[in-house]
């Protein structure tokens, strides 16, 4: 298998299975990444001790979507101070790297369900950008409606890219992943003619005789 393609690569598909092992490569590299930004944060903890000035931001060692909603929030780069910088650049390489392989594995699911990767707008961006700044929007009956929506549409991007199986055909986006080809889905006149027995009695064209005149 070629690893680059399947972790970075954005055309083509992959099944279930390869998702499912690509959130299991994901969730390895990031538990190396938590290793070396806790070495970082030992590192830090030395400067410390003899004597450097410290903010009082704090930085997480936790890799997730909702890390990369704080790139936009103004109040965690307000907390943030030029000692934790080392393990800042560390936290930002390692989650840059997993999310485009994040993206790279979910838009080529989408594409075996024969979906683009625009998709992933309403079933992961929406629900967690407003997950993100709930706290910072107001309350009442609209929002309710809004964080019930935003629930469905995870539960449905769950569906669609963890639990369904993808086209068996050719679709838009290649072919079977699984290797069962099958070139379109054929459609009800196409299966009605496959399923009906031949009458040779349609294919016969009876032609009345026509006489010659009579010789004089």
């Amino acid at each position: 298998m070629d690893w680059t393609w399947y972790l970075f690569g954005f055309n083509g598909r992959i099944n279930r299975a390869k998702y499912w092992l690509a959130g299991l490569v994901i969730l390895c590299l990031m538990l190396a990444f938590v290793w070396l930004a806790y070495l970082t944060l030992m590192i830090d903890f030395v400067a410390h001790a003899m004597g450097t000035a410290h903010g009082k931001g704090k930085v997480s060692f936790g890799f997730g979507i909702d890390d990369v909603f704080l790139v936009f929030d103004p109040a965690a780069w307000r907390a943030l101070s030029l000692a934790k910088l080392p393990l800042v650049l560390v936290k930002a390489g390692g989650l840059a790297m997993f999310f485009w392989m994040y993206l790279a594995t979910s838009i080529k699911r989408l594409h075996d369900r024969d979906r683009s990767g625009w998709w992933l707008v309403p079933f992961v961006v929406a629900p967690h950008l407003f997950n993100h700044f709930s706290d910072d929007l107001p309350g009442g009956y609209f929002m309710m409606a809004a964080g019930a929506i935003m629930f469905v549409l995870m539960i449905w991007g769950f569906i669609e890219l963890y639990c369904l199986r993808g086209t068996k055909w050719t679709n838009t986006y290649g072919p079977d992943p699984l290797g069962k080809e099958q070139i379109r889905q054929r459609s009800d006149r196409a299966r009605l003619r496959a399923t009906t027995a031949w009458s040779q009695d349609s294919e016969i064209e009876i032609v009345p005789h026509k006489a010659s005149p009579p010789p004089l």
